[in-house]
C-alpha cells in the first residue's frame, strides 16, 4: 500500500500535500477506536480493563501496547480524543488490568509461552514508559493514577535489575526498559544491570548481523534498544553496531520493499516481511549522523508502507521533534554484487532485479523481478530418505557462485559377536559399531551465474544411478503461470508442461526455461515440506545434469 513520504506526499497515489504527522494522528485514532471496542467491560471479569487476543486469552502485555496509544490520543491536540474523559478511563482500566496482573516479583506472564518473565515485562515496559511520559503533566492531580503508574515501574525495576533472559535479544530490551524507568526514577542499580548485560558485549558478526540474524524482528527491535540505552545512559558508543547492521541491511532490501528473511533463524525465516520496523533507526541516525543513505532508507520504508503501519513510529516522533524533520536522502544502491561470508549469502542487485544464493539452506536461491517473486529453488533427491540439498558451502569460481553438498548411504553388517547383548535388545547394539557395507554415495553442486538478462542455475547430481529427483520452483500465491500442468494431488503444485514457464504477478514478469519433467514425484521421501506457494516442479534421475535460465 502507499504511504505517505516526509515531505508531505502520498507516494505516488496523491499529489495533495499533507504533513506525514497529521496522517498519523488520524491513522492512531483509528487504532484507538478498534482498542475501545475491544476493550474488556465486564465489570466482574478477571479480564476488566484487558484486551483478549482472537483466542480470547488476555495476555498482560498487550495492556502496554493499549496504553501507550491511548495516551498519544488523549494528550496531544492534533488527535480527536485530546483531553477526552472516556480515553483516560480507558487508560485507567487498562492500568489497573495490568497492575493487577503484575506479580508480587514485578514481572508478568506472556501467556503463550513464557510465565513470571522479565523478558516480556521489559516488552512492555517501554510503551508504558513513553505513555506515562506523554500524560504525566495530565494526571498530576490525580494522586491514585500516578501512584500506580510509579507502582508498576518501580517493582518492573526491581524484576529486572534482577531477572534472567532467554534469547540474545532480550538482553537489550532488558536494558532499554531499565534505562527508561531509569530516566523517569533514577537508581543506580538501574544502571548497574545495564552495565553487567552490556559487559558481555553486542553480539554483532562481521557482516552486521546479530545472533538470530531475524532481519524482520530482532535485528531492528535491536537496534531500537541500543539507540536508546545510548541515548539514555550517553553511551555513544552503543549506536555503532546500529550503524554496522543498518549498513547491511541496505543490502538486504529487496525491489518491492521487504526484506530478505531467509537468513533468520528464529519464526520469522521465510517470511514475506518490509522493513517497517527499521524506520525509527533509520530516521533518527539519518538526522544524528547527517547520513544520506539511511534517510533515503527511511524514505524508502514511508514510500512502501501503509500508514497505520507506520503510525507505530509516532510516538518516536513525540519523543524526539527533530525527527519529524525531512533528512538529507541520496539514491540507494540498486546494481551491486554483496557477499556475506558470515551468514554464506550473495546477494546480487540489477535494478528491478535481485537474486539471494544461500548455503546452509534448504532454500538456496530466490529471485526477485519488481512485484513477482521466486520465493525459493530447492531441491531433493531420494536417496536414502535424507537427500535435501542444503548446500554445505557456498565459494566463488571465476565469478561464479558454487553450493555443494555429498551424501552417504550405507548398509550394515551383523553386530561383532563379541559386544552382542545378552537378551537381543536392538538398542544395545548402536549402528555405528557395525561394519558398513555396499555404500553409495551421491554428490550434488549447483553453479550460479549471471547471463544478461538474468541468471543460470547449472544443477548436477552424481553417484549412485536412477535416483529420483526434484526441483521444486516456488512462486508467490497470487501471480499467473503458464507453461506448466497443475498436477491433481494438492493445489499449488504444478509440473512443467513445456520447456519454458511465465510467472506474472500483476506488471511483473519471470520466465524460466528448463526441461520436460521424467516423473511426477515431487513429494520425496525425506525431503523438506513443500513450501507455502504455487510450486512448479522439474523432475529427472542420476546421473542429473540440467541447466536453468531464469530471467
Amino acid at each position: 500500500m502507499p504511504g505517505y513520504n516526509q515531505l508531505g506526499i502520498l507516494a505516488k497515489a496523491n499529489p495533495e500535500s499533507v504533513p506525514l504527522i497529521d496522517h498519523l494522528f488520524e491513522a492512531n485514532d483509528q487504532v484507538v477506536v478498534e482498542l475501545l471496542s475491544n476493550q474488556n467491560r465486564i465489570t466482574k471479569s478477571e479480564e476488566f480493563g484487558g484486551f483478549p487476543d482472537r483466542y480470547g486469552i488476555h495476555h498482560p502485555g498487550s495492556a502496554g501496547g493499549a496504553i501507550q496509544r491511548f495516551a498519544l490520543a488523549y494528550s496531544q491536540k492534533k488527535s480527536t480524543f485530546y483531553n477526552s474523559e472516556k480515553i483516560f478511563a480507558a487508560i485507567n482500566l487498562a492500568l489497573d488490568f495490568l497492575v493487577r496482573k503484575q506479580h508480587e516479583d514485578g514481572t508478568i506472564d506472556l501467556l503463550t509461552t513464557n510465565f513470571h518473565s522479565t523478558p516480556d515485562l521489559a516488552f512492555v515496559v517501554e510503551p508504558v514508559a513513553l505513555g506515562y511520559t506523554l500524560i504525566r503533566n495530565f494526571i498530576l492531580e490525580d494522586q491514585i493514577m500516578l501512584t500506580k503508574f510509579e507502582g508498576f515501574f518501580l517493582k518492573a525495576g526491581n524484576a529486572l535489575s534482577v531477572g534472567g533472559i532467554h534469547t540474545p535479544n532480550h538482553r537489550w530490551v532488558v536494558s532499554m526498559a531499565l534505562a527508561r524507568i531509569n530516566h523517569l526514577f533514577p537508581n543506580r542499580k538501574y544502571v548497574n544491570r545495564v552495565e553487567t548485560w552490556l559487559k558481555e558485549k553486542i553480539d554483532i558478526d562481521a557482516d552486521g548481523q546479530y545472533t538470530e540474524r531475524s532481519t524482520s524482528v530482532y535485528s531492528p527491535l535491536t537496534n531500537r534498544c541500543l539507540i536508546t540505552i545510548g541515548r539514555m545512559l550517553n553511551k555513544p558508543n552503543l549506536l555503532n553496531p546500529v550503524r554496522k547492521n543498518l549498513d547491511m541491511t541496505v543490502y538486504l532490501m529487496h525491489p518491492n520493499g521487504e526484506v530478505v528473511t531467509e537468513v533468520s533463524r528464529r519464526q520469522d525465516q521465510f517470511q514475506a516481511k518490509d522493513l517497517v520496523p527499521y524506520y525509527y533507526s533509520y530516521l533518527y541516525l539519518a538526522h544524528h549522523d547527517n547520513n544520506p543513505i539511511y534517510g533515503a532508507m527511511a524514505q524508502s520504508i514511508e514510500q512502501n508502507a501503509s500508514i497505520k503501519q507506520l503510525s507505530g513510529s509516532l510516538i518516536y516522533l513525540l519523543e524526539d521533534p527533530g525527527l519529524q524533520k525531512l533528512p538529507n536522502v541520496s539514491q540507494l544502491p540498486i546494481d551491486y554484487i554483496k557477499h556475506f561470508k558470515h551468514l554464506e549469502l550473495v546477494r546480487i542487485r540489477r535494478d528491478n532485479l535481485d537474486v539471494s544464493i544461500l548455503a546452509k539452506n534448504a532454500t538456496f536461491f530466490t529471485f526477485h523481478r519488481g512485484m513477482a517473486v521466486l520465493q525459493a529453488i530447492r531441491f531433493a533427491t531420494a536417496f536414502f530418505g535424507k537427500g535435501q540439498f542444503i548446500a554445505e558451502q557456498l565459494h566463488t569460481e571465476n565469478n561464479r557462485y558454487v553450493l555443494s553438498q555429498q551424501w552417504r548411504g550405507p548398509y550394515y553388517q551383523p553386530y561383532p559377536q563379541e559386544q552382542l547383548p545378552d537378551n537381543g535388545d536392538w538398542e544395545k547394539m548402536p549402528r555405528d559399531n557395525r561394519p558398513q557395507s555396499e555404500v553409495q554415495s551421491l554428490e550434488a553442486k549447483v553453479t550460479i551465474y549471471e547471463e544478461d538478462p538474468g541468471m543460470v542455475l547449472d544443477i548436477q547430481i552424481n553417484g549412485t544411478d536412477y535416483v529420483p529427483v526434484a526441483i521444486e520452483l516456488a512462486f508467490r500465491r497470487g501471480g499467473t503461470i503458464s507453461g506448466a500442468r497443475q498436477l491433481d494431488q494438492s493445489a499449488g503444485t504444478y509440473i512443467f508442461d513445456q520447456e519454458s514457464i511465465k510467472y506474472t504477478y500483476q506488471e511483473d514478469e519471470i520466465n524460466i526455461t528448463g526441461f520436460r519433467p521424467a516423473h511426477e514425484w515431487t513429494q520425496l521421501r525425506g525431503a523438506a515440506p513443500k513450501v507455502n506457494a504455487d510450486c512448479v516442479y522439474l523432475t529427472g534421475f542420476t546421473p542429473f545434469k540440467e541447466q536453468i535460465k531464469i530471467y
